[in-house]
């Protein structure tokens, strides 16, 4: 087949707009429909709903919209690929058989699996967590809608792999078709996060009309035999695609420039970018290379639990309050937690007009393997201060007991070691061989990436500078994996781009953000996107669930870095 293929995203994590499924059948034409429901966060949930009902650990709200959309999509022709199937993928397609028929579909289902290694942790040396996921490549799903699969459900295979699979599945592709493979990796990158791509936490939102990204449509790719694509969106939508769009998603949660998959590796750094009209922007020349001998594991144990409570000081002296509840609330604990950890949100603002505004919250998190120590107890000890501390005392919420946490930690096994099986429609099992040619990856030194914007890597702008935001010449988008945290900076021109990669060094990073000031950091120039990469291990701790951090998945990073003054050229402002 050599036409495009139209695949479109109606979720980017388990939790997304439920009528985006219909919005998008009833946008306009489709040939398969994706949706991304697996963060690593997701994991953990679903394992901790499979250890209460074995009959779970799947994404119940699938079922839902399918319930009220599955006969649209077969009346649209419209095939249906999700990794819904979380830890049971088998029992996703059970319960969609049993609704096909209950609504009168014929509708072929097909499910992918043998990414579930918890039952040989031990033996592939993972340890005894709570789940144990390899990321499977797209080649089961593929096989699966060559047999003739209507929908196509899976547990935990790569992002991109809901996108790739339709496409080899659509133009006959082989494991030696790298470039192509590659270029439906990055489609599918861009789709993964929804309405990220279409105007969604954008950093230049306040250049678009307000109106225009209250709603923003859902992506799709026009998706083109040599891998090559169109990313839009449905005519009417709301929400924009531009080059900005695209960047910021393409920068977001990724770490150099080799994009690595179970079925090939992506070079970021030979993405081209090119406008293609309105809400149209096209991307091309995206390079493959081998894929590893080893495939990513998502490991997820429980931690321990923890618990929070939240003082609210008010006023003048906020630094002496401070000091105060934390002198008292820690010396009425009676068994101090493994962790306790404080933060404060907020400064004090002198002559306030609001009682809101003259308030800062201080924070206390508590980490700790027993429950009875991070439950009542210590909650009790902050409510128990209320007639005894700082003048004005109060908390944000009543006490409560502590709740489990997760720790998520990645592990990698030889890929030959997982096993990955399509189960098609009329029940039969297809076992899915792993890549026969592989290779070890390779980190691309600084410098290396290519093709260089003009100006060069680290050149700089002459004349005169002024204190400034970064924020004035760059955009920026901001993620987590696990306990890492990524920053893309981009910027609109080449001139600030290659300043942009001059400036933003590892010790500069961490003179902007202090948190940064003893940890690695590893700067990536991508001058085709004139962007750069900045990614930060260890600024996340153990990852969202066990962070006490503000922000524990990173999401603002970027939007505060940008707020950092440093010295720009005036030929950039």
């Amino acid at each position: 087949m050599t036409r495009p293929l139209r695949i479109g995203n109606a979720s980017g994590f388990y939790g997304d707009r439920r009528a985006a499924v219909r919005e998008m059948l009833d946008g306009g034409p489709l040939d398969v429909l994706t949706g991304d429901y697996l963060a690593e966060l997701t994991m953990l949930i679903l394992g901790r709903d499979r250890s209460a009902d074995p009959s779970r650990g799947y994404a119940r709200t699938f079922l839902a919209q399918m319930e009220e959309c599955l006969g649209l999509a077969a009346e649209r022709g419209v095939r249906i690929v999700v990794n819904a199937g979380g830890l049971n993928p088998a029992g996703l397609a059970g319960a969609l058989r049993d609704l096909a028929a209950r609504l009168g579909l014929g509708t072929a289902v097909a499910s992918v699996e043998g990414d579930d290694l918890l039952s040989r942790a031990g033996e592939l040396g993972l340890g005894t967590p709570l789940t144990a996921n390899a990321y499977l490549g797209a080649f089961g799903i593929a096989e699966c809608l060559r047999a003739g699969a209507d929908v196509v459900v899976t547990g935990r295979v790569t992002d991109a792999s809901l996108v790739v699979g339709p496409a080899i599945a659509h133009f006959g592709w082989g494991r030696d078709d790298l470039d192509p493979l590659a270029g439906a990796v990055v489609a599918g990158h861009v789709l993964e996060c929804g309405a990220q791509a279409t105007g969604g936490n954008l950093s230049a939102f306040d250049e678009h009309p307000l109106e225009q990204l209250l709603h923003p449509g859902f992506p799709l790719a026009e998706l083109s035999a040599d891998g090559s694509c169109v990313i839009t969106k449905h005519p009417g939508t709301g929400g924009v695609v531009d080059r900005d769009t695209v960047t910021a998603q393409l920068l977001y949660e990724i770490g150099g420039p080799r994009y690595a998959g179970p079925d090939v590796v992506a070079r970021f750094d030979t993405i081209t970018l090119t406008d293609d009209g309105a809400d149209r922007v096209r991307i091309s020349g995206v390079r493959g290379e081998l894929p590893p001998p080893t495939t990513k594991v998502c490991l997820n144990s429980l931690g321990g639990h923890r618990n929070e409570v939240t003082f609210v000081l008010t006023g003048d002296r906020i630094e002496a309050k401070a000091r105060f509840a934390r002198a008292q609330f820690e010396a009425a604990l009676t068994t101090r937690p493994a962790e306790l950890v404080w933060s404060t949100v907020g400064v004090q603002r002198p002559d306030a007009d609001t009682e809101a505004s003259a308030s800062v919250l201080l924070r206390c998190t508590a980490l700790d393997p027993s429950a009875d120590v991070v439950g009542r107890a210590f909650s009790g000890a902050a409510v128990e201060m209320a007639l005894a501390s700082y003048p004005g005392f109060h908390l944000t919420a009543p006490p409560g007991n502590g709740s489990p946490f997760g720790v998520y930690t990645a592990a990698y096994v030889p890929q030959d070691a997982v096993p990955h099986v399509a189960v098609l429609p009329d029940g039969s099992r297809v076992d899915i061989e792993p890549p026969t040619v592989m290779r070890a990856l390779e980190e691309v030194p600084p410098g290396q990436s290519a093709p260089a914007h003009p100006g060069g890597q680290g050149s700089t702008v002459p004349g005169p500078t002024r204190r400034a935001p970064l924020g004035a010449v760059a955009r920026a988008r901001s993620g987590d994996k696990g306990g890492t945290a990524n920053i893309g900076f981009w910027a609109r021109t080449d001139p600030a781009a290659a300043w942009l990669a001059a400036v933003l060094t590892p010790a500069r990073v961490r003179e902007l953000l202090p948190e940064a000031a003893d940890l690695p950091v590893t700067v990536h120039p991508l001058p085709n996107l004139r962007a750069v990469n900045v990614v930060i291990d260890g600024l996340l701790g153990r990852g969202v669930a066990a962070s006490a951090r503000f922000d524990p998945q990173g999401k603002a990073v970027g939007e505060w870095l940008r707020g950092r003054t440093l010295d720009i050229p005036e030929e950039l402002l």
